[in-house]
């Protein structure tokens, strides 16, 4: 059995009756694998910080990079794949369409993702005064029903069906 087959499975198995009733198996699924690749980013993030970066400042020649910046930096990489391999095999499943396709259209999402952080940070803080915190837990809202929606009408669509 391989791994997305035994992600699937306990997907499947923590999608009980009560759960059902609110939610479908992909936003389920969608909500785990974000959740999953979150705390993967995460401990990454901290891994690389600490132990590669190690908390200096990194030297480009045209640029010094901070050691927070240069962390997020290699960590990004990290978890775009993973979260492209868990939505494709895990949340979706939509795996007969070309990967280029999906991973080209997954790269736009998150293109996309980057921009509605920024501009929403930039709205909330800036024009309507919000206190940073909660414009970034707004923007995050945001940012996730987004995502969602491009990953169900647009990434992961099966693209067989669309042109029934």
């Amino acid at each position: 059995m391989s791994i997305s087959q035994c992600l699937v499975k306990c997907v499947d198995a923590l999608y009980i009756p009560v759960v059902r009733r609110f939610i479908s198996r992909e936003l389920f699924g969608y909500g785990l694998c974000g959740g999953a690749n979150m705390l993967l980013d995460t401990l990454w993030y901290f891994l690389l910080y600490h132990y590669v970066v190690c908390e200096r400042f990194i030297n480009l020649g045209i640029v010094v990079m901070s050691p927070h910046i240069a962390s997020l930096c290699l960590v990004f990489p990290i978890t775009f794949f993973t979260g492209f391999w868990l939505n494709r095999n895990v949340a979706f499943r939509v795996t007969h369409l070309r990967t280029q396709k999906q991973l080209f259209r997954y790269a736009l999402s998150v293109v996309g993702s980057i921009v509605i952080n920024y501009l929403c940070m930039k709205l909330f803080v800036e024009l309507f005064n919000i206190w940073p915190t909660p414009s970034k837990m707004l923007t995050t809202v945001i940012s996730v029903i987004y995502s969602f929606l491009v990953a169900r009408y647009f990434t992961f669509v099966d693209d067989s069906k669309k042109s029934m």
